[in-house]
């Protein structure tokens, strides 16, 4: 193959992984992945090894895996990050329960929508933390208090999110089922919710990733465990290393459900997966 060959060769491939919505190979795709985390620890480690930026300020990775070894060791590791998971399921869930049926009902009958929007509307502007005074009032401050916190940064955002996607389903799939005699009833169960179900999964995956955003904000109030209170703690005594281990742990913990929805997706809805040919 001659020169002219080749680098035409490359070109086309190069042009073809560009493609809008194009697949590329899975194993490109994690070598691409895997080279950018690569690159950034490298970065770091270049850069906090050579003393270039004081510890304060970006500790080595090897003072973060001594924190993480430490910490292990002492058995904090893994209880803040149990009671961090189970404050941010049972929060999420607790939306889920909530915001399916209203999202649906919302988004497909006109007196729910007349009803939510200008409450949904009204609330969802509100920052979540503006909030926590009140839920110590009412709730106290054990574990129902930090999970109403999760509960209220995700709940109303999903009931957006999930109204609006119901009423992307196509007039014509309703139409049909009124003429071969579906009940009101089947219209939601059978048309609209499993219609929208692709739609509603993913809607939950990117929620879920809002939940963990709001973990530091529910573990202000009155923890003595959790990802949030480390990270808190650790701040006040400048204890970087220890910073960065829970930042690191979230971003990890946030990935592995990241990837758990997405192949659950793939699994449960193949039909749903979009993809443009060439």
């Amino acid at each position: 193959m001659g020169p002219a060959r080749f680098n035409s060769s490359v070109d086309q491939k190069v042009r073809f992984y560009l493609t809008l919505r194009e697949e590329i190979p899975k194993r490109l795709s994690i070598i691409i992945s895997s080279a950018v985390f690569l690159l950034l620890f490298g970065l770091w480690g270049f850069l906090s090894y050579n003393g270039w930026i004081s510890e304060v300020f970006l500790p080595a990775p090897t003072s973060v895996l001594w924190a993480s070894v430490q910490l292990f060791k002492e058995r904090v590791l893994l209880q803040d990050v149990w009671i961090s998971n189970f404050r941010i399921l049972a929060g999420f869930l607790l939306a889920v329960i909530v915001s399916i049926p209203l999202g649906i009902l919302s988004g497909n009958v006109r007196v729910f929508e007349a009803v939510l929007d200008p409450l949904v509307g009204f609330v969802r502007y509100m920052p979540v933390p503006a909030f926590i005074p009140l839920v110590m009032l009412y709730v106290g401050i054990g574990e129902t208090a930090k999970v109403l916190v999760i509960f209220i940064g995700t709940v109303v955002q999903m009931v957006i999110q999930i109204a609006d996607a119901t009423k992307q389903v196509s007039a014509n799939l309703l139409k049909v089922a009124f003429t071969l005699g579906a009940k009101p009833d089947e219209i939601f169960t059978k048309v609209i919710w499993r219609a929208s179900l692709p739609n509603i999964f993913d809607i939950l995956r990117v929620n879920l990733g809002w939940a963990w955003t709001y973990l530091l904000v529910a573990e202000l109030v009155a923890a003595n465990q959790g990802l949030g209170f480390r990270i808190l703690k650790a701040q006040r005594f400048l204890k970087t290393d220890i910073i960065f281990l829970y930042i690191f742990l979230i971003g990890l913990l946030g990935i592995a459900f990241d990837l758990l929805f997405k192949a659950l997706h793939k699994k449960f809805f193949p039909w749903a997966q979009e993809k443009l040919k060439a």
